[in-house]
C-alpha cells in the first residue's frame, strides 16, 4: 500500500508543480507595441518576476485595438500560469466602455493578480506649439476642430480624458489615432499632431530633453517635477491617474495569483521601488481582491463620463 501511494505522489508531482506554474516559461502579453510606457513597465515587471520565480518570464508585445488583441490573448489562455498579462485603466474598464464588441469581459474573463502601480498624465506637445498649456488652448480655441491630438486608439482612457479636457477647458480639437505612443512621438516632434495625453513613463526623456513640451499633468510627477498640475495651469478637476495592472486568465488557481502578487510586492515595495518610481509610477502592488475593486470602481466611473462626454461605443 505505502508503495501505491508513493507511485502515486510521484506521477502528480509532476501535474502539481505544472499547475503552479513553476517548471515553464511565463509568456507575459503586453497589449501594446515597443517603446511605450506600458512596454517599459511590462519589462521591468517581467524581469523582476521571473528571478523571484525562477523561471523566464518574457515579455510578448501584441498590439492592436486599443489593447483589446493582446487582452484578448490573455483572455483565451489556458489558465495554466503560463500566460498572464498586463492590464491597463484603459484595455479594462475603459475599453468596454468605448468600444463595441471587446472580445472579453474584463471582470468575468481575468484572473486580478496585483495592480502594478499608478502614474499621472501628462499632455505633451510639440516644440512648435505654444509655450504654455493656457496659450495652446487659446489657439485651440481660435481655431475648433482645426488643431489635432493624438491617441493610441479610441478604446483607450487617454482618448477618453483628451475629451474629458475638451469639455473642461471649452475646446474642441481633431482626434489622429495611432497604434501606440511610441508611434506618436515623431509626428508630435515634427508637428504633424499638436499633443498627447501620455503617462510620463515614455515621454518624460523627451520632455527633458527639449523636444516635447509638458504641458500639464494629472497628478504631481516625481520626473517632470517642474510641470504644472492641470488646476495651476487653469483647467480645475483634471485629476485622472493611469494605472497599470496584472492579471490572469479566469480560472487561474488563486495560489499562483497570490504567489506573483507577494513575490512584486516584496521587490517593488522594498529595494527595488526606485525601478518604477524612476519611470514615474508609484507602486502598489495590492492583493488580487484589492486590484478587482479597483477595476470595478473604474468601470462605473468611466462609464458615468462616457455618458456626460456624450461618448457611445465603436
Amino acid at each position: 500500500m505505502r508503495g501505491l501511494l508513493l507511485a502515486a505522489l510521484l506521477l502528480a508531482a509532476p501535474a502539481w508543480a505544472q499547475a503552479q506554474g513553476q517548471d515553464r516559461p511565463i509568456r507575459l502579453v503586453v497589449p501594446f507595441p515597443p517603446g511605450g510606457s506600458t512596454d517599459v513597465v511590462a519589462r521591468v515587471v517581467a524581469q523582476r518576476l521571473g528571478e523571484a520565480l525562477g523561471v523566464p518570464v518574457v515579455a510578448e508585445n501584441r498590439p492592436g485595438a486599443g489593447g483589446s488583441i493582446g487582452s484578448e490573448v490573455v483572455a483565451r489562455a489556458a489558465p495554466d500560469g503560463t500566460t498572464i498579462g498586463i492590464a491597463t485603466s484603459s484595455t479594462h474598464p475603459a475599453a468596454v466602455v468605448l468600444q463595441k464588441g471587446v472580445p472579453y469581459d474584463p471582470v468575468r474573463d481575468f484572473a486580478p493578480i496585483t495592480q502594478i502601480g499608478v502614474t499621472p498624465y501628462i499632455l505633451v506637445a510639440g516644440p512648435g506649439m505654444p509655450a504654455t498649456l493656457a496659450e495652446f488652448l487659446a489657439l485651440a480655441r481660435s481655431r475648433p476642430g482645426a488643431i489635432s491630438y493624438a491617441s493610441v486608439g479610441s478604446s483607450t482612457l487617454g482618448y477618453l480624458l483628451t475629451r474629458q479636457l475638451e469639455l473642461l477647458a471649452g475646446v474642441r480639437m481633431l482626434h489622429v489615432p495611432y497604434r501606440g505612443s511610441s508611434q506618436a512621438y515623431p509626428d508630435l516632434i515634427n508637428g504633424t499632431v499638436a499633443v498627447l495625453l501620455d503617462n510620463p513613463t515614455g515621454s518624460a526623456g523627451l520632455v527633458r530633453e527639449g523636444r516635447l513640451r509638458g504641458y500639464a499633468v494629472t497628478t504631481p510627477s516625481a520626473v517632470l517635477p517642474d510641470v504644472p498640475g492641470f488646476a495651476a495651469a487653469g483647467v480645475p478637476g483634471f485629476e485622472t491617474p493611469f494605472w497599470y495592472g496584472l492579471v490572469g486568465p479566469a480560472g487561474m488557481p488563486a495560489a499562483q495569483a497570490q504567489r506573483m502578487q507577494q513575490a512584486l510586492a516584496r521587490h517593488f515595495l522594498g529595494a527595488g521601488r526606485a525601478e518604477l518610481a524612476d519611470k514615474d509610477v508609484t507602486p502598489v502592488m495590492g492583493t488580487p481582491a484589492a486590484f478587482a475593486a479597483v477595476i470595478a470602481a473604474d468601470l462605473a466611473s468611466f462609464r458615468a463620463l462616457a455618458e456626460r462626454a456624450g461618448i457611445q461605443p465603436e
